[in-house]
């Protein structure tokens, strides 16, 4: 009778075989995983039956990948040696990738791609740029279009019924937007940028600045009537409760520098200031007409000035200010309204904050008379 022989073992992936080489019925292999592998289960021992053939076996090795991975800002909240998850940790959340490190045949980690990025608002460094845009960085998956409402809310301290509000609303991919919106002049503003997707709001106030009032539009006439009136028309502007204007009558008598840019409120002006004296009327804009009529010298009082009559025998200029102030904002503009009688002298009227620079000669005429005068008396004698 032949003698039985089981040949040899089987031979299984990862595994290294421990026996004494005989392949008789009763002999036994047992199987070990290799170096870098370890048993996940089954059974490690195969015996030789009298069939003739080896017992089947049903061990598994998986590789030992060595310490488990470890990606930037993230935790590890699954690991059973082969498979390993990960998670954002707290304050970052998920750029892009995969989140799952897997332990490959080889022993080598294929580390999952996961990127963490720090949790922002998805609107930052939001600013007010040249008084009239807002712009702000985009926080957001680079393709993704975002879409933004912008909402803005205009009032100011010194007229209660003025509300201003005004809304925009735009998509975009940028990571830097920027909206320029019509802000009105000294005026507060409360402005707000959604953005939807993320129902996210970003508020930031700002205040516009005072700008230099319009020179005022009137027709230059010249009177030889010792109370001629004056006549202006005014386009009533939102400014009005923060202007007024002023009347100054100069008497022509030499050289003169008149600065438009001097104290505009008559009260703020000290008893040194030899202007003072000149101003001869003083209106707030809010409190006048469309149509404003001045009458030089008629010698009533307006807004705490004396209109006083102007004296027989001396020529006069007559300057009309317009004077804005707001906080500790405070522009003004000059024009040159009107000439009483003639003169022989220089009024020049100069302004230090870009308002208007009125210049007025009339030494020239002057000499040319008394020359003239002159010349004429020398042939008599």
């Amino acid at each position: 009778m032949p003698e039985i022989s089981c040949g040899p073992p089987q031979v299984l992936p990862h595994t290294n075989l421990q026996w004494d080489r005989s392949t008789r019925p009763g002999s036994a292999v047992l199987y070990k995983c290799m170096a870098g592998y370890y048993q996940e289960g089954g059974d490690d021992i195969s015996t030789c039956l009298t069939s003739g053939e080896w017992a089947t076996v049903s061990l598994k090795c998986k590789a030992k990948c060595g310490p488990v991975p470890l990606l930037a800002h993230s935790d590890v909240v699954w690991n059973n040696r082969s498979v390993v998850i990960h998670r954002c940790a707290n304050g970052y959340h998920s750029w892009r990738g995969s989140n799952i490190s897997l332990c490959s045949s080889s022993g080598v980690w294929q580390t999952a791609t996961l990127q963490c990025i720090e949790i922002k608002p998805p609107i930052d460094h939001l600013n007010v740029s040249d008084e009239k845009c807002v712009q702000w960085r985009a926080e957001k998956y680079e393709e993704d279009t975002e879409i933004y409402k912008v909402f803005y809310v205009g009032s100011r301290d010194y007229d209660r019924s003025f509300l201003e509000k005004r809304k925009r609303i735009l998509s975009s991919q940028a990571e830097w937007l920027k909206v320029c919106l019509s802000l009105l002049p000294a005026t507060n503003y409360s402005i707000s940028i959604t953005a939807m997707s993320a129902g996210f709001t970003a508020t930031i106030t700002t205040n516009t600045s005072l700008p230099a009032p319009p020179v005022p539009d009137v027709h230059y006439r010249e009177y030889d009537s010792p109370a001629p009136n004056l006549r202006l028309h005014r386009s009533p502007s939102t400014l009005d409760p923060i202007s007024l204007y002023q009347v100054f009558v100069l008497p022509i008598d030499g050289m003169m520098t008149f600065d438009c840019s001097s104290p505009a409120n008559g009260d703020a002006l000290s008893k040194q200031d030899s202007w003072k004296r000149h101003i001869a009327a003083q209106m707030h804009i809010s409190h006048v007409g469309a149509d404003v009529n001045f009458t030089v010298g008629d010698g009533f009082y307006r807004g705490g000035f004396f209109n006083a009559p102007l004296e027989k025998g001396r020529n006069y200029y007559v300057v009309l200010r317009v004077v804005s102030r707001w906080n500790k904002d405070l522009k003004s503009s000059c024009v040159l309204w009107a000439k009483v009688t003639g003169t022989s002298y220089v009024v020049k009227v100069s302004s230090l904050c870009a308002a208007a620079t009125v210049g007025l000669i009339a030494l020239a005429a002057s000499l040319g008379h008394a020359y003239t005068w002159f010349f004429r008396k020398k042939i008599r004698t």
